[in-house]
Formats: C-alpha cells, structure tokens, sequence
C-alpha cells in the first residue's frame, strides 16, 4: 500500500480545548517532564497491510501544519485563561516532530504506536493520530463511498432536535473517533441548525447547545469551545505524588495555574474512592464541577451528592458533566434522574460524530504509559484504573498492585 493520500489534518487547532490547556499545565508545573504513549485497539482491529506506511505518511505531513494569524487571533480573543506568550509565541513556534513517533505493524495487522519525548511536545499527537486512523479506515473499508452527505445531516439533525426538545445541556466531544472531518464538520452544522429551530419552536423553553471542545470548529462556525482535563495529568501526578494524593495535588496545582477557569475536574482516574476520601472543601469549591467519564452514573451523582452535602455545599450549584460513551436515550434517562439533585451537562462524542448509516465506530485510545519528571529520572509506569473494568489501562503489575492497595 504505496499510494499516496491528501492529507487528513490541515489545521493546527483541528484538536480539543484540553489539549492545549493540558499544555499550559505542563509548561507551568512539568516542564522538564517526558512521557510515553501507546495506541490501544479495544477491538484488537487487524489493519489492512501497509496500513502503518498510510499513517506514516498522514502524520509526518503535521510537521508542515503550522498555528495560522486566524487561529491565534481566535485562542487570544476566546480562552483569557491561556496567557499571550503561551499563544502567540510558545504555539506559534511549536512544530509536530515525527522523530517522537514509532509505528509498526505485525503480520496479523496489528498497529503497534509509541509516542516519546517533552510531555508538552507529546502531548498534541492524541488526537491527530486517533482522528486519522479512524478516518483512514472508514476510507479504506468503503464507507466513504456509500456515504451521503443529505442523509447524515438529516439524522444529525433528527438527533440535535430530539436532544434540545428533551431539555439537554450538551456538547460535541466527537474529534477522537468521528468519521471525517467532514462529516464532523456536517455534525456541528445540523447541531447547530435544530437548536435554533427548536429555540425558536419552543420560545427558548428546551436544552441548550454548549458548543464543540473542537478548537478549528468552534472558530470556523462561531460557537463556544468546551474543554475540561486529561486524564493523562493524574495518571502522571501518581508517579510523582502516589495514588492516594495525586488528585488533591493535581486538584491544587491546576487551581494554581487557571485560579478557577478551566473548572470541571475529572476524577475516576484511579477510581471514585480514592477521590472522594481526599476531597477537601477547598478544592471542592474551587471547581464549578465534576466530570463523570466511567461508573453507573446514577450510582455516581449519588456519591457526588452526598460528598458535597458532607462538605456543606450545596450540590444544584455544581456541575456533573457526564461524557462515558452515551447516546442520548441514555443521557435522557441520566438527566431525569438528576433533577432536583445536581446541574447535569453532556459530552458526546462517537455518538455523534461517528454514527453513520451502515458503520461501525472504532473503539481506540492513546494512554500515557510511562512517564518522568525530567530527563535524568528513572522511568516509572503511568497507569488508569478507572471506575469500570475494562477502561483499566497501562502496566499489570502495577495496576494490580494499586487495586490491592486502594480496596
């Protein structure tokens, strides 16, 4: 597989909000740091030979990919938490290096990725290589071709008027795993297009369209950009930290650098336990809210709940942001059972922008496996344990270790 392709990602800021506020937080407190990642295949998908020469190729054309004036202007006007320098200078000099990617793949078609190097340089690959290779095989099996453009948007928008007419708060979270950009980009449109319709139908009595964590998008079509964390800045506090204080310490340390912008704290890393036995009313009321990425959800607004009736706060003026792979029979259901007990939102992602006549969404992520604070310390595993099983990721060993130790 020889043939060479267009590119893929043409745009510097085609990436989500978390990724570059992840960034400024590394600057400020790792600066020195390295990591390593690896791509999971959840499907342990066996790839069309030479699939790794495609990606290859995809992703050495980022290193021609550059911040525009446009963008720049776009970051500095809408996120006043990220400093001029950070933008203006830091991005605007920042170039992809290929030389921190390796990829192969094996006989039976398994990818086998690595990314290496400056936490703040490696940070940026997630996405791009997430988007591409979902993109690329939707291309590559055929569903480009069969794909119509009239139909999808009708069922995006179908779905935004059934979100806003059952009283939703919600978002795109799709860039990861969405089918193209294109149709990404045909997403946000209907999005956008039934919640003004349905606005105008109700007399603004429905949900309310939060915009796209999708830097490029939210610039290109005039709506908010969303972001909340990694978890990527815990699973790497625990090296440093432990498990039993890296949520507090990152908890701390991201207040330091936002002083309370950026304010919705993702806290299933190593497990709900674990978290809520170290929140402290401080940082509870530091952060706006809490973003709910595994576990029952009913199960956790409960726990929620009642943690901030412990601390004396008063749960409806916080925010449960809920994102673990919902559609939006499931949200609906989510957010009926949090009336009266706390403000909910939503993140959706593959639901939206990869829920296509006739194809199956992927199931893939690129985790920090490893990690170390400069680059004259030893390297020592980052892992995520997660509130459900199979979201479990990074070394064995120690995975078990910390289950036997936080139980």
């Amino acid at each position: 597989m020889t043939t060479t392709m267009k590119p893929i990602i043409n745009h510097f800021t085609d990436n989500d909000l978390y990724t570059f506020t992840c960034m400024y937080y590394i600057l400020q407190k790792y600066p020195r740091a390295e990591t390593e990642y690896c791509f999971f295949d959840r499907n342990r998908t066996c790839y069309p030979k030479g699939f790794d020469q495609l990606l290859q190729e995809q992703l050495n054309h980022l290193s021609q990919v550059v911040i525009t004036d446009e963008e720049r202007e776009f970051m500095t006007r809408t996120f006043p938490f990220l400093p001029y320098w950070f933008i203006n200078v830091f991005l605007r000099g920042y170039r992809f290096n290929p030389q921190e990617l390796t990829i192969t793949q094996d006989e039976e078609g398994h990818l086998d990725i690595r990314v290496k190097g400056k936490w703040w340089s490696t940070i940026m690959w997630e996405m791009p290589i997430l988007s591409i290779i979902s993109e690329l095989m939707h291309m590559l099996n055929g569903d480009t071709l069969k794909y119509d453009a009239e139909k999808e948007y009708e069922r995006s928008y179908e779905k935004g008027c059934r979100i806003w007419k059952s009283d939703l708060t919600l978002g795109d979270m799709g860039t990861r795993r969405r089918f193209s950009f294109q149709h990404h980009e045909r997403v946000i449109d209907a999005l956008i297009a039934s919640y003004e319709d349905v606005k105008r139908e109700t007399k603004g009595q429905c949900g309310k369209f939060t915009g796209t964590s999708n830097v490029y998008l939210a610039m290109k079509k005039g709506i908010p950009c969303l972001g909340t964390m990694s978890h990527q800045c815990i699973s790497f506090e625990e090296i440093v930290s432990g498990v039993f204080e890296c949520n507090y310490n990152v908890m701390n340390k991201w207040s330091e650098v936002y002083d309370g912008n950026v304010g919705i704290f993702l806290y299933d890393c190593f497990g709900d336990n674990v978290f809520f036995n170290n929140l402290s009313k401080r940082m509870a009321m530091t952060f706006c809210g809490l973003r709910i990425d595994s576990g029952v959800e009913e199960e956790q607004v409960d726990l929620i709940v009642e943690k901030y009736k412990q601390l004396g706060i008063d749960p409806m003026t916080k925010q449960a942001v809920f994102s673990n792979g919902l559609d939006i029979e499931r949200a609906i259901e989510i957010h009926n059972y949090c009336k009266g007990k706390i403000t909910d939102s939503y993140g959706v992602g593959t639901f939206l922008t990869c829920d296509v006549t006739d194809c199956s969404p992927m199931n893939i992520v690129v985790k920090l496996i490893r990690g170390r604070i400069t680059e004259s310390r030893e390297w020592h595993p980052c892992v995520k344990l997660s509130c459900d099983e199979g979201k479990t990721l990074g070394d064995k060993a120690k995975c078990d270790y910390l289950l036997s130790v936080i139980k």
